[in-house]
């Protein structure tokens, strides 16, 4: 049996003991939102992936994670399950169970044929709505403070970011429109900002996630009525602002743990004894006095344990700018002023001999030519840091507007992942057939590849509007006009429109190309600013297509191609940098640092977990290791561990994720064992 999200293009399969034929339930009859539901009858289930999965029984008596390699007979009872599998999945039974959790695979086996109700939910998350305003300030306060309706509760709970839905779309138009059912919490948060889009755009974010209501004045604070808060203490506005929204956020994670997943936090075991309040006590409280509580903690006591943000934004204060605002506030992205200073760099590359060959870049191109680009002031802050301003950003990604709205299409997804690899140039066929055992070598996944040499601009242009595809890798040379074939430049800012969704550019100077991509059409993907030679293009095409393969969003993948590769400086996001082309194998994909110096036959390792469209932010993680009984909060490194050698060769011929061993990045993609010493 297999469960299908066409939209996100995600699966799950189910092995049953016998054929089932599904029957249609009720929706209403679970706990938590689902989109379908139904039923089967059988004697054993056996999912082929091993998600986090949480075991409750209606008795209250059983309330607990189920970890792997376990094993659990809870006895006759009526029970339900929780999986994070690529779509939300709940399970209910009466019955005698027995669970066990694999590394690779969950199976429920009954002692005799029972009923298992079915409840089923995309994560796929879009607006409610569109919310119009006009450019006036205090009418945009009003399109902002309207987004807080997505969220599901205002309890501490929506730190899960299954509990804040998409917040509505914003538009510029002629008047204010709210469209019905679009309606602001009231969580008796005020946050008070002076009418203007820098102090707007920054507090964005914090006023979403608290449901708090902007209002205009003089001094930006926070009231409650009963509490205040200043929030110009920093150099900067948003420092203050980011601070109050990580601070609690995290203290929400912390506090949520008396709730719905009654589970052993790590971060809570750090934190807690310092914490001026009793957690229990805490989490019955509304949430202006939770707020106050908080925000009478030092940020320093917490700050260590944060988890890694996934994004920030340096957002113009300009008007048209509102209408980013949605898509960076569904990340909690934390929201800059664009300051940056101006400089430019050279596109060439400078070749150099090495074991007597000389290395050639992907660009013919003999002349000097520079670009002027910008090297934001803040950096570090965030996984991502998307510059959505003038110029050309440095160690951020290049983000529009567009690369979201292309997104919310309402178009139909094929049945397999369709990805299109083009070589235009026969010295750089070594990185197309070393793409051959990388796309597609997931069991799990419906893939279908097709690979094309030396096309003409008519078939490349065909590709790229007619054809469509997932995910394009461009092997070949670029300039600002064009993409390079046999007869001549297919300059992509010439066309009507194209239907690929992601893409990598791995060709010389490729940004002007990608920027019209995704003016037209797609979501976003990946190019560079200048020359790469084509000995380490070659490199980082494999390093991208291996991440890629594996799960990693582009804003991972780009962070590790620059820490890992030569060269990888070069390359950069344009667009959305949250874009996946798969799920991840199971869980969130991460990267295992090894500490090559083994004492007591014990390894140290740090496991570095990277969010994706279903792990974001506030998600709760667990390794699968055996003596890691503790939830995270993801996104972010997980504290050192020390670990066996043979566990750790256990774990990393189970796991598909790549590890790192003094300095260099190993693809772990292949079961088998693991060589530490080589």
């Amino acid at each position: 049996m297999v469960i299908k999200d066409h939209v996100k293009q995600r699966q799950i399969r189910i092995l049953t003991d016998t054929s089932v034929s599904p029957r249609s339930g009720n929706v209403d009859s679970f706990r938590y939102p689902v989109d379908e539901a139904f039923s089967v009858k059988a004697t054993s289930l056996t999912l082929s992936q091993s998600p986090e999965v949480y075991l409750r029984s209606t008795n209250g008596e059983i309330d607990c994670t189920v970890r792997t390699h376990r094993t659990i007979e809870p006895g006759i009872g009526e029970y339900s399950m929780d999986f994070s599998a690529p779509v939300k999945l709940y399970w209910k039974f009466a019955g005698n169970p027995t669970i066990s959790k694999g590394m690779d695979s969950i199976q429920v086996s009954f002692t005799e044929e029972t009923t298992v109700q079915f409840g089923v939910r995309s994560y796929h998350k879009k607006p409610a709505g569109t919310i119009t305003t006009t450019d006036d300030p205090e009418d945009i306060i009003t399109a902002v403070n309207a987004l807080s309706s997505s969220l599901k509760t205002t309890s501490c709970e929506r730190s899960y970011p299954t509990l804040r839905g998409y917040p509505p779309r914003i538009k510029l138009g002629e008047s204010v429109d709210l469209p019905a059912g679009i309606e602001p919490k009231n969580t008796g948060i005020d946050i008070v900002i002076p009418p203007d889009f820098s102090y707007i755009y920054g507090v964005s974010t914090l006023a979403f996630y608290l449901g708090a209501k902007i209002v205009v004045g003089d001094n930006p604070r926070i009231t409650t009525g009963s509490f205040e808060y200043d929030l110009s203490r920093g150099d900067w506005f948003e420092d203050e602002v980011a601070e109050v929204l990580k601070q609690t956020l995290f203290l929400d994670c912390i506090v949520r743990t008396e709730g719905i997943y009654q589970v052993d936090s790590y971060e809570r075991s750090q934190v807690e004894a310092d914490l001026p309040f009793d957690v229990a006590e805490m989490y019955d409280r509304p949430l202006p006095a939770q707020l106050e509580s908080y925000l009478r903690i030092d940020f320093d006591t917490i700050e260590p344990y944060l988890p890694r943000w996934p994004l920030t934004a340096h957002l113009p204060s300009e008007p048209t700018s509102i209408e980013a605002i949605p898509h960076i506030v569904n990340e909690l992205g934390v929201v800059r002023e664009p300051r940056a200073n101006s400089t430019s760099i050279s596109r060439n590359v400078e070749t150099v001999k090495s074991e007597g060959v000389r290395s050639t870049a992907r660009s013919d191109s003999s002349s000097k030519v520079s670009m002027s680009v910008v090297e934001p002031i803040r950096l570090g802050e965030s996984i991502e840091h998307a510059w959505f301003a003038d110029g050309i950003p440095l160690g951020a990604s290049k983000a529009s507007v567009e690369s979201f709205e292309n997104q919310l299409r309402n178009v139909e997804r094929n049945e397999s992942i369709d990805i299109t690899v083009v070589c235009n140039d026969p010295e750089m066929l070594d990185e197309q057939m070393s793409l051959d055992g990388v796309y597609g070598d997931r069991e799990d996944q419906p893939y279908s590849v097709d690979s094309y040499f030396g096309v003409s601009k008519d078939q490349l242009q065909y590709l790229l509007t007619e054809d469509g595809c997932d995910f394009l890798h461009y092997i070949g040379h670029a300039t600002p006009t064009g993409l390079r074939c046999p007869d001549g430049e297919l300059d992509v800012r010439r066309l009507d429109s194209v239907s690929v969704d992601v893409f990598l550019l791995n060709a010389c100077r490729s940004f002007e190309q990608a920027e019209a991509l995704v003016e037209l059409g797609s979501f976003g993907g990946v190019a560079t600013l200048g020359d790469v030679v084509n000995t380490h293009a070659i490199d980082i095409g494999q390093a991208i297509a291996h991440l890629l393969n594996l799960g990693f969003p582009l804003r991972a993948t780009v962070e590790l191609v620059h820490q890992y590769t030569q060269m990888g400086s070069q390359y950069l996001i344009v667009g959305d940098g949250s874009l996946d082309i798969v799920q991840p194998e199971t869980g969130a994909p991460m990267v295992c640092h090894i500490d090559s110096t083994a004492v007591d036959d014990e390894y140290e390792i740090v496991l570095d977990l990277f969010p994706t469209k279903k792990f974001q932010l506030g998600s709760s993680v667990t390794p699968d290791l055996d003596f890691i009984d503790q939830h995270f909060i993801h996104p972010g490194g997980l504290p050192p561990f020390r670990i066996k050698q043979q566990q750790l060769n256990d774990y990393l011929t189970w796991s598909m994720y790549p590890f790192e061993l003094e300095g260099r990045l190993h693809w772990n993609n292949t079961l088998g064992t693991v060589n530490l010493s080589e």
